[in-house]
This record gives C-alpha cells, sequence and structure tokens, in this order.
C-alpha cells in the first residue's frame, strides 16, 4: 500500500464548478526519504521504512544517525513503514506528493485531538438523567445506575464512564484529494482529518 507521512497544516474551503462550498484540510505530504528496504529474504515481509522532517543532529541518538547515514540523509522526526509498496524503490530515494493524483481516494491515519477529562454527555452523547424531568435537581448531566445490588456486587468492564477522551490513533478512510500543488507539496482532501494543525499524519491509498 503506497503512501505517504504528512503534517497537517490546517483547514479551508474551496468552491467547486458548481459553485459549493466544499471544507478541506490542507496538509504537507512529504517528501519523504526511503530509511530501509524491508525484504522477505531478511525480515520476512516487504515494506518501505520512509522518513519526514529533519531532526537536529543533537537530540538524536548515536544508532539513529547511524542508520539514516546509510539512506545518506540527515535524522529524521517521523518514520513509518508501509507494506507491500506499489513502486519498487531503493535506499535514499525521495518520495514526494506526486504518487497522489486528483480525484482518487486516500485514507488518512492521525492522533486524535486530547480533551482531558471528560463527563459521560461529551465522551459517549449521553442525554442525561431522566432527560431534565421533576426530581433531579443538579444532576442533569449525571450518568446515572452502573450496575446491579447484591448481585454481582461489582461494576461490568467496559462501563460508559467518565475519563481521559481524545488522544486516540484514528483512521479517516476514502477521502478524495481535491488538489495536488506538486511544488509545494500539499495536498488538498476533502473533508477533516485527525489531530491539531502541525501535527504528524499518514497518508495512504
Amino acid at each position: 500500500m503506497s503512501g505517504l507521512i504528512g503534517k497537517k497544516i490546517g483547514m479551508t474551503s474551496i468552491f467547486d464548478e458548481n459553485g459549493k462550498n466544499i471544507p478541506c484540510t490542507v496538509i504537507e505530504a512529504g517528501p519523504c526519504v526511503v530509511t530501509q528496504v524491508r525484504t522477505k529474504g531478511v525480515d520476512g515481509y516487504e515494506a518501505l521504512q520512509l522518513g519526514f522532517d529533519d531532526k537536529n543532529e543533537k537530540h538524536s541518538t548515536k544508532a539513529a544517525l547511524g542508520h539514516f547515514k546509510k539512506a545518506g540523509t540527515v535524522a529524521k522526526k517521523k518514520v513509518v513503514e508501509f507494506r507491500d509498496f506499489a513502486t519498487e524503490q531503493n535506499l535514499g530515494d525521495l518520495i514526494d506528493v506526486s504518487i497522489f493524483s486528483e480525484g482518487e481516494f486516500v485514507d488518512v491515519q492521525g492522533v486524535s485531538k486530547g480533551k482531558g477529562f471528560q463527563g459521560v454527555v461529551k465522551r459517549h452523547g449521553f442525554g442525561g438523567v431522566g432527560q431534565a424531568t421533576h426530581g433531579q435537581h443538579n444532576r442533569l448531566r449525571a450518568p446515572g445506575s452502573v450496575g446491579a445490588s447484591s448481585y454481582p456486587s461489582r461494576v461490568f468492564k467496559g462501563m460508559r464512564m467518565a475519563g481521559r477522551m481524545g488522544g486516540d490513533n484514528v483512521k479517516v478512510q476514502n477521502l478524495r484529494v481535491l488538489k495536488v500543488v506538486a511544488e509545494k507539496n500539499l495536498l488538498v482532501i476533502k473533508g477533516c482529518v485527525p489531530g491539531c494543525n502541525n501535527s504528524y499524519v499518514i497518508i495512504q491509498k
């Protein structure tokens, strides 16, 4: 599966040929360097390891510097493997946004925004106890009963309760590529993708 590592720039909107306003996300996709080529004979599977976004040498370990030196490049902040890449690549090759074309559909994976500790209304979409009927006083956003009484005398695993929300790996599938700006390494993708601005995303076709 071919793909690239990118950085989410932000959201905007464009007009199509019918004058319809389309919300879209701008992603800086690549260029990525091939930092390792996995083969079936050596590693047991075929994949390409890509590196993106230069990293300061003093913040890298000696092992990492030696690894990137083999590919003839500087240390990278983000490294991701892509299995069964569509085209054959060699160590040190540059892969840019030109592997994508306008109109095709891609999957985008990223880490969703962290929202901290949230209650059940925001986290799970609860409506509040009794939908704010009589006798509730100040417990309108409470979760209500969480278990039975004497038996089983415990709360079952997986019970939807308040807790930390966000910060999860999320993949959004079948997003249409609206524009490819090759000279600036930009992809304009319809809709929203997970993560905050300047966070890393993985684009797969």
